[in-house]
């Protein structure tokens, strides 16, 4: 298995804020430097209204991520958010239009274009960076669902981290930033291609994490051991590699089933933890591991159900292994249950989906 993403959401593309004027305030007193002399404000020294233009569009996300309420569980994201710039990044990356995707560039001899394109890589929205035959395999995150997940890893001074899915390097960053030291931020990503690109973007803005070419569901052994592990892209189970990489008390955040699953880790054998509120929906992992299941036929269920986020989570979560009319009979039973109300429990050669209780009567086999 391999990790090919910073994440992606399903979210459509919005090419304009609507709120024109919001750009144009002032950068809320905001720092664009590192603190080590290294100037990450703007798209380049020769293009000086764009590089103004950068650090006001920067301060126009924090204040939308912040009214999200995003980085609540921990407001220090705040700054890190306001000092890396994503437009470093993204020098380029891809809309869908009719017919497919058009490309935005930040080196486009246009400058209305070089505008379109910075203004776009400071939306809150996910952005489509790799293609392949059409296909979407890497993106950079919606920034609030970024700050989500960040916050809720709960990072402190000095812990050692691994992110699974290197993606364009934004993220990493943003875990450099916070931590105040590169060396304790490691990222790997499947393809080399990926990771290669990461460090230059890295690179580009002052920050050099580890970044390692390796299977992500693996871990990075060499690195070890993690306090926190944060994976920005679908699994279907928990790698066990990942628990024997962890310290005691380590927390691990991944996507599976369409939510982020938080983990405590006990020991090298056993992690339990819920799901948080949100959905996300991520590029799945690629290189190996257990083949999707087909979506299950939804025929004959009501068409409230059919169309319910809460419900087909439960049919992911599940993987095919519960019948969608049993399920949906479950899911009726028990009041239609949050995201928060489900869990994930590794105990040894045994791990399983849960909801309410991890002995309870619900509960679903993962992967190995």
């Amino acid at each position: 298995m391999g990790a090919h993403a910073d994440g992606e959401d399903d979210r459509d593309d919005r090419d304009d804020r609507g709120d024109r004027g919001d750009w144009d305030d002032q950068n809320d007193g905001t720092d664009d430097d590192r603190g080590d002399g290294t100037d990450t404000g703007g798209p380049g020294p020769g293009d000086p209204d764009l590089a103004a233009l950068a650090g006001r569009a920067r301060a126009a996300l924090v204040r939308e991520i912040d009214a999200s309420g995003a980085w609540a569980a921990d407001p220090v994201w705040r700054e890190v958010f306001a000092t890396v710039p994503r437009h470093l990044f993204v020098p380029y990356y891809y809309v869908a239009v009719a017919g497919g995707y058009e490309r935005r560039w930040g080196e486009s001899p246009d400058p209305v274009a070089r505008e379109r394109w910075l203004r776009g890589a400071y939306q809150d929205a996910p952005l489509a960076t790799r293609l392949r035959d059409g296909e979407l395999v890497s993106s950079s995150s919606q920034p609030s669902l970024m700050a989500r997940m960040l916050a809720e890893l709960r990072v402190t001074d000095g812990d050692r981290v691994l992110e699974i899915g290197a993606g364009t390097g934004y993220n990493a960053a943003l875990l450099a930033r916070r931590l105040g030291d590169d060396d304790l931020v490691t990222s790997v990503d499947l393809e080399p291609e990926i990771t290669e690109t990461a460090r230059t973007h890295l690179a580009a803005a002052g920050y050099r994490p580890v970044v390692v070419t390796g299977d992500g569901a693996r871990g990075v052994p060499e690195r070890a051991p993690f306090d926190r592990i944060i994976a920005t892209c679908e699994l279907p189970a928990v790698p066990r590699a990942w628990l024997a990489q962890s310290v005691p008390g380590a927390r691990v955040l991944l996507p599976i089933a369409t939510g982020l699953a938080v983990l405590t880790v006990r020991d090298a054998a056993h992690a339990e933890g819920r799901f948080l509120d949100t959905p996300a929906y991520f590029v799945p992992l690629r290189g190996g591991g257990e083949a999707e299941a087909p979506p299950p036929s939804l025929a004959g269920l009501p068409a409230h159900a059919r169309e319910d986020e809460l419900f087909r989570f439960l049919l992911a979560l599940t993987r095919g292994r519960t019948d969608p009319r049993e399920a949906y009979g479950l899911w009726r039973r028990a009041g239609r249950p949050e995201r928060e109300r489900y869990g994930i429990t590794v105990r040894g050669e045994r791990a399983w989906a849960w909801l309410d209780d991890p002995e309870g009567p619900n509960a679903w086999p993962l992967p190995d």
